[in-house]
């Protein structure tokens, strides 16, 4: 990582108030060049705290766009941090036009050229795109890192028209301690306790909205840019990593955009900038890269970017399975169209006669992070205790290596004796001495084999063939290593369990998988620069006992056949912040199940959040509780928020409710 301490342009920050149409007034910190003439600006807009939470990754980057000639903006939405007004849903109505407002002020500001671009990084890199396919007149580029077009089939609350149990818990939990958290008396002044009761008033935790709609109804529809991709005239470069969940977004931006507005790339990251080092690697000079795409569509100036392959995609090679990499191997490939000339679908015929699928419970423990962030316990470890646990179909790899890069598809014809269930498919790469590591994998709840628009009952005792995509990868398989496809009728946390679940019968005669196979072809050369960023912020991370906690811990109680999986989801512990912020932040993850009971589960998520300012007396506590499990016909939801200042409770609320399963 070089950190860069000289840039062309003198910089200069201030803290602003955005006014809105409504006169709500939004938090923001501006860096501009000193300079004479106007620049474009640059927007991050999202609800994570400025002058706190992402206050050390702003440092990375924003000073950094402003020192090449850009006023680089981060606004907090309405009513987090220290902006005005009440928090609301994620991606709802008002925080898109809020955004699209923010848009409007910065092109009107006599510093602006009247020329705006966008990026973020999940929840920013949502709406951007989101803003964009709105199409207000300044906004002429975006960079989405980590960003979904569809927010039903690919954000964190269902996969495949199942319910997300391990995310969509984690994530609603999380946000309701992240939207109690107030604002900071020294920037707000003395009103910050006036408006921080009245937010809490406001908060209804995320899980009920959530979990009412369990198919692809309007709800999800809103904001999910794939329902038209023409609404978006802003150039688009749309990122992500291979071990992101969010990755098969760049597959479709890069195949439904023109040509001419949109360029993808996907390297082998987790859920980060690809510049900030975090594993897995390497690591590429983003910032740069993206410097290229504002220059290309803001300035004018012609940098090359739009003469760059419409996808640059990393291909990992075989690699043994591990819990973290620093640097994984393979090397970078460019497509000029999407689909590629060069990919074909190649079927393998899985072929065995009929088997029975009726994996354990607790098949699952062994996925890894839904959302891996760098940590050592986030990726999966080998796949061989959960293949033991589901049919498995080997296909030896001969001659010369298969390389792919896509999404694979499979087609299984099932027969069920129930009316609800869920099928997943693995597809892992098992080496010469057995190891088994995780490529990639998909999910089918089976009552939305007909569309995630609906829930159709499966025929008791018929059989069907269903078929569904896995998450896209660019991976090589060695020769002497086998593709294994891995089935199973449980993956417990990620998904939750159908009410009543007994498995499938599994024809295996009738079903497939097709790989997208990549043909050997010249590549273009590509790339990147070293990683580099501006001068780091200045937080002090003091070390903690509950940090020695591990990141992720099974339990296994033999004697209940119950086990239980402890998840710390280390965003970001301890820090002391430079102006005297002290914020610490404790989270604990459980996820609990018995071997044969598919109502056994149950999530729960603990959240502690202090804000501590000594030379001002300052001293909040935010404790989150919340609590999933269900019944063969609904959902039951417990959370609880208790804030306190100066040890003095002044907020307690719980919340219990009954959520029908409709389809989850």
């Amino acid at each position: 990582m070089h950190i860069r301490t000289t840039f062309p342009y003198e910089t200069v920050r201030e803290d602003v108030r955005v006014p809105l149409p409504d006169g709500t007034l939004l938090y923001a910190r501006i860096w501009r060049p000193v300079t004479e003439e106007p620049v474009p600006a640059l927007l991050e807009y999202l609800p994570y705290r400025l002058t706190d939470w992402t206050a050390p990754r702003d440092w990375q980057r924003h000073p950094w766009y402003a020192g090449h000639g850009y006023a680089s903006v981060r606004v907090d939405v309405r009513g987090h941090g220290n902006s005005e007004g009440m928090p609301g849903d994620e991606y709802d109505a008002t925080e898109l036009a809020d955004g699209v407002a923010v848009v409007h002020w910065l092109a009107q500001q006599e510093w602006c050229s009247g020329r705006v671009g966008m990026f973020g990084i999940s929840w920013g890199g949502f709406n951007s795109l989101q803003i964009a396919a709105l199409a207000p007149e300044p906004l002429k580029a975006v960079v989405t890192v980590c960003s979904t077009d569809d927010r039903y089939d690919n954000d964190v609350h269902y996969m495949g028209g199942s319910v997300l149990g391990v995310d969509m818990h984690a994530w609603a939990a999380t946000m309701l301690a992240f939207v109690s958290r107030p604002p900071d008396p020294a920037h707000v002044g003395a009103d910050w306790k006036s408006m921080w009761l009245e937010r809490l008033e406001k908060v209804e935790p995320f899980i009920h909205t959530w979990l009412a709609h369990q198919t692809r109804d309007a709800y999800w529809k809103h904001g999910s840019v794939c329902e038209d991709y023409s609404a978006i005239r802003a150039k688009v470069l749309a990122v992500g990593g291979w071990h992101d969940p969010y990755r098969d977004t760049v597959l479709r931006l890069v195949e439904h955009l023109p040509a001419d507005r949109v360029r993808g790339l996907i390297g082998p990251w987790s859920h980060q900038y690809p510049d900030r080092g975090l594993p897995p690697g390497p690591s590429i000079g983003f910032l740069q890269e993206t410097l290229r795409w504002w220059d290309q569509h803001l300035k004018d100036e012609d940098t090359g970017v739009m003469a760059e392959p419409l996808l640059r995609s990393w291909i990992s090679a075989s690699h043994r399975p591990a819990t973290v990499y620093e640097t994984l191997p393979g090397r970078w490939v460019g497509d000029d169209s999407w689909p590629s000339p060069n990919v074909s679908p190649v079927t393998y015929a899985l072929g065995g006669g009929p088997q029975t699928v009726d994996s354990p419970q607790r098949t699952g423990l062994d996925a890894g992070r839904f959302f891996p962030f760098g940590n050592d316990a986030d990726l999966p470890p080998d796949q061989r205790d959960e293949d033991a646990k589901s049919a498995c179909f080997e296909f030896p790899v001969e001659g010369a290596p298969i390389e792919i890069l896509g999404r694979p598809r499979v087609t299984l014809r099932i027969r069920m004796d129930v009316p609800r269930g869920q099928v997943i498919a693995r597809l892992c790469d098992v080496a010469p001495d057995g190891s088994s590591t995780l490529v990639t994998r998909g999910a089918l709840n089976l009552s939305a084999r007909h569309g995630r628009d609906r829930a159709v009952d499966w025929p008791v005792g018929a059989t069907e063939d269903v078929t569904f995509e896995l998450n896209g990868i660019g991976h090589t398989f060695p020769p002497g290593h086998r593709i294994r496809l891995a089935v199973s009728s449980a993956y417990w946390p990620w998904i939750w369990p159908q009410p009543g679940s007994v498995g499938f019968t599994l024809d295996a005669d009738g079903s497939l998988v097709e790989l997208p196979v990549r043909r050997a072809a010249a590549e273009p050369e590509i790339r990147f620069g070293e990683p580099e960023q501006s001068e780091p912020l200045g937080v002090v991370y003091p070390a903690t006992l509950d940090e020695q906690r591990p990141e992720r811990l099974v339990v296994r109680d033999v004697a209940r056949g119950e086990w239980r999986l402890e998840v710390d989801p280390r965003y970001g512990g301890t820090r002391v912040y430079p102006d005297g912020l002290e914020f610490t932040e404790d989270a604990l993850e459980t996820y609990t199940i018995q071997e044969e009971d598919p109502l056994s589960a149950r999530t729960r998520s603990d959240w502690t959040i202090r804000l501590h300012r000594p030379e001002m007396a300052w001293d909040v506590r935010i404790e989150t509780r919340s609590e999933i499990t269900a019944d063969a016909d609904d959902f039951v939801t417990s959370d609880e928020v208790v804030c306190t200042e100066g040890g003095e409770v002044v907020f307690h609320r719980t919340w219990e409710k009954r959520i029908p399963r409709t389809a989850g």
